[in-house]
């Protein structure tokens, strides 16, 4: 991972706080999902050069006719060996990398709503391999940091990154609550699919208003409930299978608690139900997807009995 690009775009802004969590010390100290093994994986993937991408709903890396077979052969080998790969489309040197999710789907119900991302620094915060990082190069984006702490997750980015030394989309390997709070200055912050994993979701919103500069735009994405403003749905064990989920709010309880954080302009996009052509198992993610977690495989309630995945994407500002 070179991180001196990184270095010297935010050193002297309001963003260099981050410095310390690029040292290597920093770094190896990192123990959750084998770092250095990880680290070793990425000094092993090939050494291609490519004068080509493409950043539209299939994020295109490089072309077929760059490399020969053995070297598209070795590329495939390296990038399963990368499985599961949650967020996509890729296309990389020709390897067509079907993701479970079919984040296009997502970009295009929010681009057209949120502000340009033209010249703007923008934090990602859950941002997996980095997939909507590079939509948001493609709209132009000055800078795009991304946070995951899954460590394999980022593994991928880096691994794609490879071949893209000069683009201006970076994923750390750390989660928002590691980042020192003195950090601040981004015109732009994504927090998509992250707030219903938090424990404290309230910490996580007044952390992201940290991190805005004034007059900037939160872009916050969520599963939601049917239910009165003040409604969560606590389940009592898993979601759709999935063990992580603490908190899934009414739509009115999401923009109170937006409205308690001091965020402004607050402005929901329409509702969506998770459908299974959106996330589902693929070659590139051969395990357990939505429609294992649904109900007979309908798409009304949930394995649990609970109300079946429905996501709302919401709008806000510090001004």
């Amino acid at each position: 991972m070179n991180f001196d690009p990184l270095i010297d775009a935010i050193s002297g802004t309001k963003i260099e706080a981050l410095l310390p969590l690029l040292k290597n010390r920093q770094l190896n100290q990192i123990k959750y999902g084998d770092f250095p093994r990880w680290q070793l994986f990425l000094s092993q993937m090939p050494n291609i050069e490519t004068s080509s991408s493409c950043f539209g709903d299939v994020v295109k890396i490089g072309d077929s006719s760059e490399i020969d077979n053995v070297t598209y052969n070795n590329l495939k080998t390296k990038l399963k060996e990368l499985t599961p790969w949650r967020k996509g489309p890729f296309n990389i040197f020709g390897v067509e990398i079907d993701s479970e999710w079919r984040c296009e789907m997502k970009w295009h119900r929010l681009k057209k709503h949120i502000r340009p991302l033209a010249g703007r620094k923008v934090l990602d915060v859950g941002s997996g391999n980095g997939y909507f990082g590079f939509r948001m190069i493609e709209q132009e984006a000055e800078l795009v940091i991304g946070l995951d702490p899954h460590i394999p997750y980022v593994s991928q980015f880096w691994a794609l990154k490879t071949f893209l030394p000069n683009c201006p989309n970076f994923v750390l390997p750390y989660g928002l609550e590691q980042i020192p709070g003195q950090v601040s200055g981004f015109d732009t912050i994504f927090s998509m699919g992250v707030i219903y994993h938090r424990k404290a979701p309230i910490d996580h919103l007044l952390q992201l208003r940290q991190a805005l500069c004034p007059g900037g735009e939160l872009v916050l994405e969520t599963l939601c409930v049917d239910g009165p403003t003040g409604y969560c749905l606590t389940p009592e064990q898993k979601y759709a299978r999935m063990p992580n989920v603490w908190f899934i709010p009414s739509l009115g309880t999401i923009e109170n608690w937006l409205s308690r954080c001091g965020f402004k302009n607050i402005r929901a996009l329409e509702e969506c139900p998770t459908h299974p052509s959106e996330q589902r198992r693929t070659d590139w993610m051969p395990f357990q997807s939505l429609a294992d977690g649904l109900k007979g495989g309908q798409e009304k309630q949930t394995i649990e009995g609970y109300p079946a995945p429905t996501r709302v994407i919401v709008l806000a500002s510090l001004e």
